[in-house]
């Protein structure tokens, strides 16, 4: 699906290719049926106009009932043809419509969400290696799919109904052609050629004209859609921080910011209404000179000589002009044909850049040094590291963290600490596969499943059952065992609500406070018991008491787990009773990271003044000393 024609015909040989070609057969059929029933309305549109120029005639003995009967059968033909054959066939197309993007949804959901977090790494492309990442997924994703696929059916429909027409109203044309004067070396197939020359100038050259516009409106269509999906963008990313903005006093600048980011909307969308504009009253002007005057003046000169009735004048003359319309489908739906092209565009990209990151390490070795190896070993031997060096884009750029040889043992919890920037979280991210750049071997635990848990935490719009069972299925735990982990991680009064997706009409991610969602992660850990936990900043949200209860309950209830924290504190947590949680230390300190034992227990009273700010010395203090030296 990297190409327009690839994108096309994917779900028609697709495991559900029988229900993309019996929709596809019954839309034929209606199409070609709606075509005929064209050719019975002009018969009978022939007819009521005949019957009407000859109401006074003499040889004429039923005038009102004739003219009363040939427009009951117009009308019925045209019940017939617009609400029979268009009427299901726009029900038919509509299932085809649903039935296709939610297959195409389906299988880009699946491709960003596999365990290659794709959905990560497709959005870390890089303009300066020529990489650019996909803007505004969830737009390709949601809304250029559905355009595009209902589009791409109509034009579809369009070019079906092209063919048909010629079929038919070509064969009525050739079958009651006549002689023309003056061109009677062309028999009596001369009203015929006329009818067909007369198309075959006229779309082509208003098909030309309709191309350049929808050029024009292609350009601007795409434009549209990355103005509309970054305004989108912003909003969402602003209600999401919307405590901070307000916290902040910031209205005034994110209001800047979104009057900034419309005003390219609003000059946009400026343009593209006076291109549609122009492109209406063309198509307007068009129609009309094509129905009312190129329609009826290839049979107009056999006409006027009488070689043409009246009624054979004006039948003729609708075919031709059905024949301009049908044939004139390019141009009716140019401005759809401009979006189509730019949603399958949008959605192409998402493709390729979802093909691009299929294999991590060759992605970002086109930007970068890339040369991660990941292996495993026997449990006992627990996690190693080996010559790890993390970097940023470019080939050339310099090591900004190096850990030549770090072994994490089963069950032992490692405290990572060093200043604020100096890579200790790129270090974890790193371990699990989530940083680009850089080189090294990690070895991991054979048969241990691991668990990240990072300082923020977004919650989905499901169940709360589900939310603690994540990343599992919530069909995966008893609710007795979900409840036993809600209550142990200090979440015990939700328990009555593990079926709800909400309460008091807000999700979840409302509902829960910063503290509450990190006991949530608790109780996800004790539920899955993970041979690895990886703690970045878990703990930023809660109190000292709440950091010990965190790390009290994961030591109660997870006794072989290992542990790799990163905290901002400069004494790790210890427990009520003054014991250690942690083992060991890694220390980074210039661009160097080291791993050593805890430094023995101090007394928990100290260790306690240790960690607190140092307060400003009385001023005897001060004089007594300076007196002493």
């Amino acid at each position: 699906m990297r190409t327009f024609w690839g994108l096309m015909r994917a779900y028609w040989f697709s495991d559900r290719w029988k229900e993309a070609w019996t929709l596809t057969f019954v839309i034929a059929l209606l199409t070609a049926l709606s075509s005929k029933a064209g050719v019975w309305f002009a018969l009978a549109l022939g007819e009521l106009g005949n019957s009407i120029a000859f109401l006074h005639d003499a040889a004429n003995t039923h005038p009102l009932q004739t003219i009363l009967t040939n427009a009951g059968v117009l009308v019925l033909l045209v019940v017939l043809k617009d609400a029979g054959f268009t009427g299901v066939r726009n029900l038919v197309s509509t299932t085809l419509h649903r039935k296709w993007r939610g297959w195409l949804n389906s299988q880009f959901n699946q491709a960003l969400l596999d365990g290659n977090h794709t959905h990560f790494h497709a959005q870390h492309g890089s303009a300066a290696g020529g990489i650019v990442a996909p803007d505004n997924i969830d737009q390709r994703v949601q809304e250029s799919i559905k355009d595009m696929t209902g589009g791409a059916i109509g034009l579809a429909m369009g070019v079906l109904g092209v063919a048909t027409s010629l079929y038919f109203i070509g064969e009525n044309l050739i079958g009651s052609s006549v002689e023309v004067k003056g061109l009677e070396f062309l028999g009596g197939y001369g009203t015929a050629v006329l009818a067909f020359l007369a198309v075959a100038i006229y779309v082509p050259l208003n098909t030309w004209i309709a191309v350049k516009l929808g050029r024009l409106l292609e350009r601007l269509n795409v434009r549209m859609q990355q103005a509309e999906g970054s305004y989108r963008s912003e909003l969402t990313t602003f209600l999401r921080r919307s405590f901070h903005v307000a916290a902040s006093h910031g209205e005034g600048v994110q209001k800047s910011m979104h009057d900034r980011l419309y005003v390219d909307i609003d000059k946009t969308w400026g343009r593209l209404n006076i291109v549609n504009t122009s492109y209406t009253s063309f198509e307007l002007i068009y129609n009309f000179v094509g129905a009312r005057i190129v329609a009826y003046s290839p049979g107009l000169v056999s006409f006027i000589h009488n070689r043409l009735d009246y009624k054979g004048y004006i039948t003729g003359s609708e075919m031709v002009a059905q024949l301009i319309s049908q044939c004139s489908w390019f141009i009716h739906v140019m401005p759809a044909i401009a979006t189509l092209r730019a949603n399958s565009q949008r959605v192409t990209e998402l493709a390729n850049a979802i093909e691009n990151v299929q294999h991590p390490r060759e992605f970002y070795q086109q930007t970068g040094r890339s040369d991660f190896g990941y292996a495993s070993q026997n449990p006992v031997f627990g996690l190693t590291i080996q010559k790890l060096e993390l970097a940023h884009q470019g080939e050339d750029a310099t090591p900004f963290l190096s850990a030549a040889n770090l072994r994490f043992r089963r069950g032992e919890w490692t405290f990572l600490k060093g200043e604020s920037g100096c890579g200790k979280t790129s270090l974890i991210k790193a371990i699990n596969g989530l940083w680009p750049y850089g080189r090294g071997t990690i070895v991991f635990p054979e048969g241990v499943t691991s668990f990240y848990a990072a300082q923020e935490v977004k919650l989905q719009q499901v169940s709360l059952k589900q939310l603690v069972c994540l990343p599992g299925s919530e069909s995966d735990h008893s609710d007795t065992q979900v409840a036993a982990a809600l209550h142990k991680a200090g979440l015990g009064d939700f328990i009555g609500h593990l079926a709800d997706e909400s309460r008091e009409g807000k999700i979840w991610d409302q509902v829960l406070s910063g503290g509450q969602k990190q006991k949530l992660v608790v109780a996800r850990i004790i539920l899955q018991q993970p041979g690895l936990l990886f703690l970045d900043e878990a703990t930023g949200a809660l109190d000292p008491e709440g950091k010990i209860a965190f790390h009290q309950a994961i030591k109660d209830n997870c006794p072989n787990v290992t542990v790799i924290s990163v905290m901002h504190e400069a004494v790790a947590p210890r427990s009520l009773s003054g014991e250690e949680f942690y083992h060991s230390v890694v220390s980074i300190a210039d661009g160097v990271a080291t791993k050593k034992p805890l430094a023995p227990s101090l007394p928990r009273e100290l260790t306690t003044i240790l960690a607190q700010p140092r307060p400003v010395e009385d001023k005897w203090l001060r004089f007594r000393r300076l007196k002493q030296k």
